[in-house]
């Protein structure tokens, strides 16, 4: 036995590093999984995590979030980690099917590498349910699954994201999370008739949100955005939901603060409120 034991020391000196390693991953992943906001469309009031969310109605017809649990047969556990990131970057499925729109790859897709492969070990750790998705009910012509292909060559230019040199380290991590893994703008920015954003009213609000509930302006307009707010009201409001005139947010976003920002760190929180105040005003 003692003859045994340097080379037991030996395995578990080689094992513990790389397993260390799958658990900060894992941690990390959990971050981005929050701030991403998963649970809120994945998974349906009162039923299993990620098993499926509540059907998301908009004006090109209802979408049905999958299941992304690690079920082989309808979640997402035949995949692997480089169908994950495909899906997450270029809106596209193992076999090559394009994604709608409605599934936010279209701000993932600035996510880095090291990042999707910790959201994927995060995703990793739930439980697999099995839980058919119900096919979405879109009107035409968006039911045409294969005009997707021209929608995605037209609008869709996959890129990571790029600091900002002249910005600060702060500055940035807000920026990377609010225009990737936070996909922020997706919500809070008009759409045309063809589902892309304006981008020159980005964050400017969208009167046709999530639900037909809408969606308020986020720029730094001091009249109907957040530019008469301080920095700290900011990160108090992501934090607990209450606004500077004591008010709390309600609907979709009282949603993302119950499981996302609130979940997050303080600095994470503090880069999003800075990055945010810095939106040029827009109406």
């Amino acid at each position: 036995m003692l003859r045994l034991l340097p080379a037991l020391i030996a395995v578990v000196a080689v094992a513990s590093p790389a397993r260390g390693g799958e658990v900060g991953r894992a941690a990390r992943g959990e971050t981005l999984f929050h701030i991403g906001g998963c649970t809120n469309c994945h998974t349906a009031e009162g039923g299993p995590a990620l098993a499926g969310g509540d059907p998301i109605r908009t004006p090109f017809g209802v979408f049905h979030p999958p299941n992304i649990t690690p079920d082989a047969e309808t979640g997402i556990g035949g995949w692997d980690a480089q169908d994950f990131i495909r899906a997450m970057r270029d809106g596209r499925s193992p076999d090559g099917a394009p994604y709608y729109p409605a599934f936010p790859y279209t701000s993932y897709h600035r996510m880095s590498d090291a990042d999707l492969r910790a959201l994927w070990a995060h995703l990793r750790t739930f439980p697999p349910v099995r839980r058919a998705t119900p096919p979405h009910e879109l009107r035409f012509p968006w039911n045409i699954r294969s005009g997707l292909l021209l929608w995605q060559w037209l609008f869709h230019a996959p890129r990571p994201f790029v600091p900002d040199p002249s910005r600060d380290p702060l500055w940035n991590r807000g920026a990377y999370l609010v225009l990737g893994p936070g996909h922020c703008a997706e919500c809070h920015t008009p759409r045309n008739w063809f589902g892309v954003p304006d981008r020159d009213r980005a964050f400017a609000g969208n009167p046709d949100g999530p639900g037909g509930e809408e969606v308020p302006n986020i720029t730094s307009d001091r009249e109907r955005g957040i530019g008469a707010w301080s920095l700290e009201q900011l990160v108090f409001y992501l934090r607990i939901g209450m606004r500077p005139d004591g008010d709390f947010a309600g609907g979709e976003m009282a949603e993302v603060i119950e499981n996302g920002t609130s979940r997050i760190s303080e600095e994470d929180r503090r880069a999003i409120a800075t990055y945010l105040l810095s939106l040029p005003p827009r109406r």
